[in-house]
């Protein structure tokens, strides 16, 4: 990637934080590198290079700031814009693809050859794939360090590195510290949970407009699920190796969040899906400065700027609320779902109170999603859908054999629903099964694969918006209206629904 030197050294001297993530500061004078908006003295000239990953600084012998967390910094908005193999390395690498399946595993669900992938993000990240991963896992072991009383060699394994000596060469090499000192250092009261449970703090771009977020998921919640209380998004979840719940309440400059998992190395991959989730990586200044050069969206996007864009923590969850969804109201959609969903949760303690040896049918328990402490668990299966028998899904034939269409060729893999999928592909995929059209493909395309350029212009919802505010509400019409707002037609379709 090409960073001009004079343009991001402007950024540093300004503490502008839209840029935190985009790019990283590295002081050679100091030995360490800083997000822009460091509060630090900014460095001379001479003294400053730049990096286009928090790796590849450190890969330059460089540690990360103890004062503005570089490693905390959002991500760069651009994997979102940006489709391509890097992009979607990126997003994998995010989920913990390599800790699970290694660069071989990495590289398999991309398509290229390892060394083809390892010379791409080389090129345009500063930093191979073990690298990124390895940047990945010392903030995770931070993370856990500071926010948790397990031990370090629990901590190690965890954050995915192979053994307790790698994760203290590490972290020494990364923080310049011990572990141990870590813990000593950030000398804050941690808070009193219990086992598998962590706190932190995503970091945005500010604006947020939280409201418009919580009130788009309340509204869609499913009971058991999901729910929002209190100004605070609770929901359970389904993650690699076992199940969780998480709590996510937005704040001013961050989302705090607190993670009860049943295994702590679901930590970067439920990170990773909440941020996912709230949009948290997105640059709204950009975003709402092409929306308001269009006079008929300006007003909403002064009264409301930060606007984003929920997407999901399980593609295939989004590709049934789809289903589902289609050309029925939210509210009905909902009590299918919610019928749906009862039936699945029914079958699933029936059999663990079935399962003759205990322990295994906890672990059927766990692996399939069952209740947590407050009641929330993650969304069903495609496996689990698959069992469910005619009466649990309490809709028409067509539609139901659609929902079993996808979970087979999920489960088959001719549908790949994974945060890094070829957005293209996964869309030639589900327009090939019956019972998906154009308005599913792009619903998903837009919140389970983060297209930030999608325009639902035959959804209802989305031409009554576009009347309101005066805009053409053909769907023909109105796609040639929006070209004006790429590429951000996906937070356009938002602002219709709001103005519905």
């Amino acid at each position: 990637m090409e960073l001009d030197f004079e343009r991001c050294y402007r950024a540093v001297d300004s503490r502008d934080q839209r840029f935190d993530g985009w790019f990283y500061t590295g002081v050679t004078s100091t030995g360490i590198y800083c997000r822009p908006s460091c509060p630090a003295i900014t460095p001379k000239r001479q003294n400053v290079r730049f990096f286009p990953s928090a790796a590849a600084a450190q890969g330059a012998g460089l540690r990360a700031c103890r004062r503005c967390r570089p490693d905390a910094a959002p991500g760069s908005p651009q994997w979102d814009v940006r489709a391509d193999v890097v992009g979607r390395a990126m997003r994998l690498i995010a989920d913990g693809v390599i800790d699970r399946d290694g660069v071989p595993g990495l590289a398999s669900r991309l398509g290229y050859t390892e060394r083809h992938l390892h010379r791409m993000l080389s090129a345009e990240m500063g930093a191979g794939p073990l690298a990124l991963a390895r940047a990945q896992r010392a903030q995770t072991a931070r993370i856990l360090i500071e926010t948790t009383d397990l031990g370090m060699a629990e901590i190690a394994f965890a954050a995915g590195f192979g053994s307790v000596r790698q994760f203290n060469d590490t972290l020494r090499e990364v923080y310049a510290s011990a572990p141990s000192d870590l813990r000593t250092a950030r000398g804050r009261q941690r808070a009193a949970v219990g086992a598998g449970t962590i706190t932190l703090r995503l970091a945005y771009r500010p604006p947020l407009h939280a409201r418009a977020l919580l009130d788009f998921l309340a509204v869609r919640a499913l009971p058991g699920v999901e729910e929002v209380r209190d100004g605070t998004y609770h929901r359970g979840l389904r993650l690699p190796h076992g199940t969780g719940q998480v709590a996510l309440t937005p704040a001013d400059g961050h989302v705090a969040a607190t993670l009860r998992l049943t295994d702590l190395r679901d930590l970067a991959p439920a990170v990773a899906r909440c941020r996912r989730l709230l949009d948290l990586d997105a640059d709204p200044v950009a975003i709402d400065a092409t929306l308001a050069a269009d006079p008929a969206l300006a007003p909403a996007v002064t009264a409301e700027p930060g606007i984003r864009v929920p997407r999901s923590v399980d593609g295939f969850e989004m590709a049934v609320r789809a289903i589902i969804n289609q050309q029925v109201s939210i509210t009905s959609a909902r009590t299918t779902l919610t019928r749906l969903l009862t039936a699945a949760h029914a079958r699933v303690d029936h059999e663990v109170v079935a399962t003759d040896d205990g322990v295994s049918g906890q672990q059927l328990h766990d692996q399939r999603g069952g209740p947590e402490q407050n009641g929330l668990r993650g969304f069903l299966g495609a496996e689990e859908l698959l069992g469910l028998p005619d009466s649990a899904f309490g809709m028409p034939v067509g539609r139901r054999e659609s929902l079993r269409g996808l979970a087979r060729a999920v489960v088959d893999g001719s549908v790949d629903l994974a945060p890094g999928v070829d957005r293209g592909e996964a869309i030639r995929g589900l327009l090939a099964l019956p019972g998906i059209g154009p308005w599913t493909a792009n619903y998903l395309a837009m919140r389970a694969f983060g297209d930030p350029d999608i325009l639902l212009s035959s959804d209802l919802a989305v031409r009554r918006g576009a009347a309101a505010l005066g805009l053409p509400d053909t769907p023909t019409t109105l796609d040639r209206y929006a070209q004006r707002w790429r590429p951000w037609r996906s937070y356009a379709t938002i602002r219709l629904w709001r103005a519905a």
